[in-house]
């Protein structure tokens, strides 16, 4: 069920902007057959999140340094030389382990690309022109969207977007804050235009349609389920535990996707699974996945310009 919907069946007050109202029912029990090419079942999308360098910390002029989603340490004011240190192995190390693991095995994947961690890499950026990466604007800097003001968010999007643009030499064609977006982001993103869809929600395993100022707006659902984050959150040891969490996904979806194709989206960050001991799960995934036919490994824009050619509403 497109969303909005709901709002309309049920005499909600559409006042408000329609994509902020809640849709409790979506697809139900009759979801879409995507249609993906011609013998896939199941669109796979591996996400690698480029965050090193856009993080909050001292030298950028932040009164404390960022430790999520690091080995250790705690929040707190002044600044973390190990927590720095943790970001940039990302850069250093991780993205060209995971890199080569996809290029070995001819796949490719989308890059959720903070646009001040891309400007202070070129040589990453050389090799996501490359490789022929797509990338989703992850924000100008690693930093919290919900509470932003409307003009500073307008801002930021701005900003990302037209750095993006000179680093990898062309716009993002989507957009993902860090976890969650304002109540003015969606709206903001439409503003500015240019973009296939965002990718704020977490609600469905295929895109939807929603109108923001009266336009229609794709949004490909991104996922914190199957995500190397479980690794710091105490889930996830080993990288024998990453295969198996991935495995028993993708083997549910691909069962159901004979009847009802879905979208698998996995997500990886270069400071965690760009160590060796946890890459070796995404590679063991990477071959299992390979060995398919009917699993598309895609990238997100792939995805959108399909959506937008055959679902356009």
């Amino acid at each position: 069920m497109p969303q909005g919907r709901l709002a309309q069946r049920t005499g909600a007050d559409v006042s408000n902007p329609i994509h902020l109202n809640r849709d409790f029912v979506g697809y139900g029990a009759n979801p879409p057959d995507p249609q993906w090419k011609p013998g896939a079942a199941l669109a796979v999308n591996f996400v690698i999140n480029y965050e090193e360098g856009s993080e909050p910390s001292i030298p950028d002029g932040d009164d404390y340094s960022e430790t999520g989603l690091t080995e250790g340490g705690s929040p707190g004011k002044g600044r973390d030389l190990a927590a720095e240190s943790m970001f940039e192995y990302g850069s250093r190390v991780g993205f060209w382990r995971l890199d080569r693991l996809l290029a070995e095995r001819g796949m490719t994947a989308t890059i959720y690309g903070c646009a001040l961690a891309l400007e202070r890499n070129p040589e990453v950026c050389a090799r996501i022109r490359e490789r022929g990466y797509d990338v989703c604007a992850h924000g100008w800097r690693w930093e919290h969207h919900q509470n932003m003001p409307e003009d500073v968010e307008r801002e930021r999007i701005r900003r990302a977007v037209e750095s993006i643009e000179k680093t990898i030499g062309r716009k993002p064609e989507g957009w993902y804050c860090r976890y969650g977006p304002s109540v003015n982001t969606r709206r903001l993103v439409v503003e500015h235009g240019g973009f296939l869809y965002d990718s704020d929600a977490y609600n469905d395993e295929l895109p939807y349609w929603t109108r923001v100022e009266g336009r229609h707006h794709l949004v490909i659902p991104h996922g914190l389920v199957n995500n190397d984050t479980k690794f710091i959150r105490g889930a996830m040891l080993t990288g024998d535990d990453f295969f198996q969490y991935m495995k028993d996904a993708f083997d549910v979806l691909r069962r159901e996707s004979q009847t009802h194709p879905k979208m698998m989206t996995v997500s990886l960050h270069l400071r965690l699974m760009g160590h060796p001991g946890r890459s070796v799960g995404f590679e063991r995934f990477l071959d299992y996945v390979a060995g398919f036919p009917d699993a598309w490994v895609c990238q997100r824009q792939e995805i959108a310009r399909h959506w937008w050619e055959k679902f356009h509403p």
